[in-house]
């Protein structure tokens, strides 16, 4: 074996990185518990955040109100092309096999308090900010992510949700922002298989001296 699958297959954290999946279906009948839950909020919120600002909210979603959810996605969806409506239907059932789902929204502290503190230009401020903020919340939902394979549970980020980004928010009493993102969390269903093929990392990276 080479060295680097070798690392890769010892090594906890790289082997959690390796081992984590997109699942979308669970098995209804296996509860997440609180302790987990609180595992992977605390996991989520130990990720580094532009300015230590920690500009981010998690609202965790379980029994009536994630059915809730997953009937406004259900509903929401004719209103799009068909090929987001078939995600966004796919979504609305994760929603609801999940036995538990965790919001994140940003709070847009950073975005507000970024003028005074950098004495920028309004509109530059408010472009470098908001890349900001998206950033520290995209963190926290990987911490999030690893958190949950490394526990054993499968978890999906549900990128689509962002064409529906305004009405969710609403849904959670949380202001308009710039990020949200919707992370059903249980156990798989059925075993995740291998994983999409994912290419050479060799294609990606260009060395600059």
């Amino acid at each position: 074996m080479h060295q680097e699958e070798v690392i890769f297959s010892t090594n906890e954290t790289l082997k959690t990185i390796k081992e984590r999946r997109s699942i979308r279906t669970f098995a209804k009948e296996e509860a997440v518990s609180d302790e987990q839950i609180h595992i992977l909020l605390r996991a989520a919120n130990e990720a580094p955040s532009a300015h230590n600002q920690q500009s981010w909210r998690f609202i965790v979603l379980k029994g009536q109100k994630k059915h809730e959810l997953a009937e406004l996605v259900s509903e929401g969806a004719s209103r799009f092309s068909k090929p987001a409506q078939a995600l966004l239907r796919m979504s609305a059932r994760s929603i609801a096999s999940a036995p538990v789902v965790i919001a994140v929204a940003n709070t847009g502290d950073l975005i507000d308090h970024g003028t005074e503190l950098f004495k920028m230009e309004k509109e530059m401020a408010y472009d470098c900010f908001r890349t900001m903020e998206i950033q520290s919340s995209a963190a926290a939902v990987e911490n999030m992510l690893l958190a949950a394979t490394s526990l054993g549970l499968a978890a999906v980020w549900l990128g689509i949700m962002f064409l529906m980004k305004d009405e969710v928010l609403a849904f959670l009493g949380e202001p308009a922002g710039e990020f949200m993102a919707l992370v059903p969390v249980g156990y798989a269903s059925r075993e995740g298989g291998s994983g999409p093929k994912k290419e050479p990392f060799e294609m990606k990276v260009r060395y600059l001296d």
